[in-house]
């Protein structure tokens, strides 16, 4: 079968593999998995969902409105009530609308940040995030085994469905907005309101920061929010080199400092006065200051291993236990769920804290920054300098290394673990870790991870030192093993 549903769920190009036919497959497979009585087996975080509600929510995709209703039958021909989101919405909205509504699960049709030829399908679990591997694995289960039995999905006709209430529009935005109250200080932006710029990269993030900072006296400008399923041509992906529109609106004077979502709005990207793109990685360690300094706030930390080290010694420094996880939300969202997190996050730009569902959320981080900015009383720029001085200087690049061919990705790090070089750059290796990829910490604390891809001819390579000429030694080594492999 060409549909393959891991644990991110599943993405395709439009109109090659996902198509209406094969989301009608997967959605039956979702809707058999989640009827079986072992589906929460532990993932219920506590809750006792409605084991008849799903929600199905959708982003800005060319036909991902129509695709979210297709798999809405679906689910409702199978028993199911289903909320289905009355227009485009941020998947952090729709994953609290499956745990608000007291749903067992969530379809999110969305590709996120990938190129505008794909869409495809998140799964989310009872409590508010990402499905579990176990639970990822029980669809392409029943995926492959419907397949076998030659068996097709259950249909309703939309009309039908919605006479019947097994179909009920609704809009996810409200209760969303509620919860967003609880964890973001409006008052204290309304006595220091800032001018923002917020670049929604034509995703399903458009218009909510906007309409949030309603009457608190921020001047919001946003670029890149009408409809547009081809993102400009662009992967609405938020990291420097897809942000020149931001860059541009920030210098004509639309705003002090820029906000930017992804396709879907779970990532954060952010952009001072002068231009300079402030990354994820001073995101969370900017918040995680914020949150124990202002708000008091305990708890552990836990960060992805691709994720800046200037958190470790922001843990260090406020005596607050750290978590490394293999890349992907999902891993921090296994301990948010088992312990009080304080902060989580991943390079990518996917970051929620204590209070929060468990997902990386670009709305409510956007705020923050907000925030943060209001408290401090000067601009960006002053916070992330104040952060290099206190735990930095931290420099930042990753790579994506073709190989002549592919590589075995077990092979390929046992290669790198077992040639490890006693130095990069003039500084000594003193650690080796294999919990995704390998990854060099060096004494000075700089690091390089380098993960082979297991499904295509690529070394991912991230680097941070603490010097730019550091990040071109670790580079450099990196590029030396891609070009190696013979």
């Amino acid at each position: 079968m060409t549909i393959h549903f891991g644990t991110d769920g599943w993405r395709a190009v439009i109109s090659d593999t996902f198509t209406f036919n094969n989301l009608r497959l997967v959605t039956q497979a979702i809707a058999d998995a989640v009827a079986t009585d072992g589906w929460l087996n532990g993932a219920g975080n506590g809750l006792s969902p409605d084991p008849r509600v799903m929600v199905v929510g959708f982003d800005t995709r060319f036909l991902s409105d129509r695709y979210a209703a297709e798999a809405a039958r679906v689910l409702a021909a199978n028993g199911f009530t289903v909320h289905l989101a009355q227009a485009d919405a941020p998947t952090p909205a729709i994953s609290y609308a499956v745990r608000h509504l007291n749903a067992i699960g969530g379809i999110m049709i969305t590709a996120s940040h990938n190129a505008p030829r794909y869409n495809g399908v998140k799964l989310k679990a009872a409590f508010g995030g990402s499905a579990s591997p176990e639970q990822c694995r029980k669809v392409e289960v029943y995926l492959n085994d419907n397949e076998a039995q030659a068996r097709g999905p259950n249909l309703m006709e939309f009309e039908q469905a919605r006479q019947l209430k097994l179909i009920q529009r609704f809009n996810p935005i409200p209760a969303y907005t509620e919860h967003l109250r609880q964890l973001i200080d409006f008052d204290l932006i309304a006595e220091n309101p800032q001018r923002i710029v917020v670049d929604s990269m034509y995703g399903s993030g458009r218009g909510v920061i906007r309409s949030i900072l309603q009457g608190t006296g921020c001047e919001v400008f946003e670029i890149r929010g009408e409809m547009n399923p081809g993102f400009g041509g662009v992967h609405p992906e938020p990291i420097s080199r897809y942000l020149g529109a931001l860059a541009g609106a920030i210098a004509t004077g639309a705003g002090s400092f820029g906000l930017a979502t992804d396709g879907d709005a779970d990532r954060i990207g952010a952009m001072d006065e002068r231009g300079n793109f402030v990354d994820p990685h001073k995101i969370m360690a900017l918040a995680l200051r914020y949150l124990v300094k202002k708000r008091g706030w305990q708890g552990s930390v836990v960060r992805t291993v691709s994720t800046t080290r200037m958190i470790d010694r922001l843990a260090r420094k406020y005596e607050l236990p750290l978590h490394e996880t293999p890349v992907g939300f999902n891993h921090i969202a296994d301990y948010m769920l088992k312990e009080e997190v304080l902060i989580g996050g991943e390079e990518s730009g996917g970051i929620s804290f204590k209070g929060h569902i468990p997902e990386g959320d670009g709305i409510l981080m956007g705020l923050l920054i907000v925030e943060m900015v209001a408290d401090s009383g000067g601009s960006l720029v002053d916070l992330v300098d104040d952060l290099l001085a206190e735990v930095g200087p931290a420099f930042y690049e990753r790579r994506d290394l073709r190989l002549k061919h592919p590589v075995a990705k077990d092979k390929m790090t046992a290669r790198l673990q077992n040639e490890a070089p006693a130095q990069i750059g003039g500084e000594k290796i003193i650690e080796i870790s294999t919990r995704d990829g390998v990854k060099y910490i060096l004494s000075d604390d700089s690091w390089l991870l380098i993960r082979p891809s297991g499904t295509e001819p690529v070394l991912r390579v991230y680097a941070e030192g603490r010097s730019m000429d550091m990040v071109k030694e670790l580079l450099r080594y990196g590029e030396e093993v891609a070009a190696s492999v013979a």
